[in-house]
């Protein structure tokens, strides 16, 4: 018995349904709570604190924003895999003073780079999006906060 090609797209189309409904009973990433925050740093300028927050804040912080698509596989678990190497890296709520004089460096060169933030955060957080000027000024107040 032949299947013809509309059949088969079908049944396809309903395996990857079926597969889609069926990863949602997964339960990584669906703990979405925040640790508490340990530590502010002390933001040399409002608008440092304004962008940090825009640009590095769900990742690197304890304050993490969870979009709506968040609780939905497999972007949770890629969100959830992001924030947890995020936060290994360096997380602004629980380092101390010290520990981001010996940071800011590492900060300072992705943001250089333009590897921080990710292209794929940018791409659906256009406000963590920056010109070369905007760099320039993140970067500068990242050293003013963290260089004293």
């Amino acid at each position: 018995m032949k299947l013809s090609l509309r059949r088969w797209f079908f049944v396809l189309v309903g395996l990857l349904l079926t597969g889609f409904l069926l990863i949602q009973l997964i339960p990584f990433g669906k703990d979405q709570t925040n640790p508490p925050v340990m530590f502010e740093p002390e933001w040399d300028s409002l608008r440092t604190q304004q962008m940090v927050e825009a640009a590095c804040y769900d990742c690197h912080s304890n304050r993490t924003q969870y979009p709506w698509y968040s609780k939905i596989a497999p972007a949770s678990w890629l969100l959830a895999s992001d924030i947890s190497r995020g936060r290994n890296a360096f997380n602004f709520n629980e380092m101390t003073p010290e520990q981001g004089q010996f940071m800011v460096e590492l900060m300072v060169k992705r943001v250089k780079e333009a590897s921080m933030p990710p292209f794929q955060y940018q791409a659906i957080h256009p406000e963590s999006r920056f010109s070369t000027k905007e760099r320039e000024d993140l970067i500068n107040g990242l050293l003013l906060t963290f260089q004293k």
